[in-house]
């Protein structure tokens, strides 16, 4: 679980990064929440969250692990359509998608949450 997390971050970098080389080509700037929600909730919070389950495996192995890495792979995705959108003029197409999107990877973040403060193997 733990690398599926930090492999699928990797992919959130490249895409954050190509948005941001193409802001600096185009001297366009209008995607940069974007490339930023693309870096921080991609690439920086999935990375984390991979670095937090290899440290602990027991947490990799519960099924919360699995719906934290579902729902931020089926949010994100809609997050950033939606950020795309609104800042490409779209907003009332956009605004849907990025409320969507934005509460399923809420979902994603809770469900980690709740996995770490639950009670770990051999905590008293």
């Amino acid at each position: 679980m733990a690398l599926k997390f930090i492999r699928i971050a990797v992919i959130y970098a490249l895409l954050g990064i190509g948005i941001g080389i193409y802001m600096a080509a185009s001297h366009a700037f209008a995607q940069r929440d974007t490339h930023a929600h693309a870096n921080l909730l991609g690439w920086v919070s999935l990375a984390l969250s991979g670095l937090i389950y290899q440290a602990f495996p027991y947490l990799a192995q519960h099924v919360l692990a699995k719906v934290h890495f579902w729902s931020q792979n089926i949010g994100l995705p809609i997050t950033l359509v939606g950020i795309a959108l609104i800042y490409g003029g779209n907003a009332s197409l956009g605004e849907p998608f990025a409320s969507i999107g934005s509460t399923i990877v809420a979902v994603g973040f809770v469900a980690l949450a709740i996995n770490i403060f639950r009670k770990s193997p051999g905590e008293a």
